[in-house]
């Protein structure tokens, strides 16, 4: 007698395919020629599926009112976990189907912060310079847990032992001075000085997501690098806010929430353009603090990832 896996029982278990496509076809359309459009089959073919599905579950899935269909409390269930197996299905097809295909696709990991206020603005350059190219971007803070399957091609990071099998380049060390909108500098002209900054609404990067940047650096670390001797009136301290997550900070401080540290390379551009501005000179070179390029050392030779790791190069230089 075989002895079935839980894999193989679910797999005898389940309703066939068709009729899940035809379902999710039906629920997501609420109409059963619609449906049928939709999957080129005919309506009759969609109610037939449906109709096994409903037996085979021994409930009904939507309530018919006229032309128009309603799913049932089961119905939504069903069709919540099936939209998105099926979703999964096809994205994991599509994904095989371009691997066949004549176009190269890269994968590039860096942290979340780097993707949204510095890569995301140039990507279209490289994208225009480069049609034969498909790139993937993997965004983590975590790069020495990353999920089986996974293997980036190029990763942009500040770990300097990544993983065996994979070389690096130094890009820059960081740089990290205070900005704010040109409006609150003009409503809060006192922030132009140290000790006015320290009275101001400043935007603070949570401990909990220091890691994406600099987990030495807060607005703690910068007044006591820079002004260690200031004193100033407990009832004139600074009103914090603080986030996990860089990419809010920054975007209050162009709205004019407060000011904000910012990481030379992840805000120079909003500086360049005026939406930001440096309301003080004083800047804080970490220079123990590198990001790196490290590119896996057998895809170093080839030509598409040597085209995108030159890019990436030049942008930052």
């Amino acid at each position: 007698m075989t002895n079935h896996s839980p894999t193989d029982q679910a797999l005898m278990r389940m309703p066939s395919f068709k009729a899940m496509r035809s379902f999710v076809a039906a629920a997501k359309h609420r109409n059963f020629t619609r449906a049928a459009q939709t999957l080129c089959v005919t309506q009759a073919a969609i109610s037939r599926q449906i109709r096994d599905l409903e037996i085979y579950l021994g409930t009904d899935l939507f309530i018919r009112t006229g032309r128009e269909l309603k799913l049932t409390p089961s119905g939504a269930v069903l069709f919540d976990a099936a939209q998105l197996s099926l979703l999964n299905i096809f994205q994991a097809t599509e994904r095989i189907r371009r691997d066949q295909s004549d176009k190269q696709t890269l994968t590039l990991c860096c942290p979340p912060a780097v993707a949204a206020l510095w890569l995301s603005h140039r990507l279209k350059g490289f994208c225009q310079a480069n049609p034969d190219l498909d790139l993937n971007v993997i965004t983590t803070q975590h790069v020495l847990a990353m999920e089986p399957g996974v293997s980036p091609d190029i990763f942009l990071t500040k770990v300097l032992d990544l993983r065996p099998g994979y070389v690096r380049t130094p890009l820059f060390h960081e740089v990290v001075y205070p900005v704010c909108a040109p409006a609150y500098l003009q409503a809060h002209p006192e922030a132009g000085s140290l000790e006015g900054l320290y009275r101001s609404a400043l935007l603070d990067l949570h401990p909990y997501g220091r890691a994406q940047l600099s987990e030495q650096v807060d607005w703690d670390a910068w007044f006591a690098r820079k002004s260690p001797d200031l004193e100033v009136p407990l009832e004139q301290s600074p009103q914090y806010f603080s986030s996990n997550d860089y990419n809010l900070l920054i975007q209050l401080a162009l709205d004019g929430q407060g000011v904000a540290l910012g990481w030379d390379h992840l805000v120079r551009h909003y500086v360049q353009q005026g939406r930001l501005v440096r309301p003080i000179t004083e800047e804080m070179h970490l220079r123990e603090s590198v990001m790196y390029l490290v590119i896996d050392e057998q895809k170093a030779q080839d030509p598409a990832c040597q085209r995108l790791k030159d890019w990436l190069v030049a942008q930052f230089a």
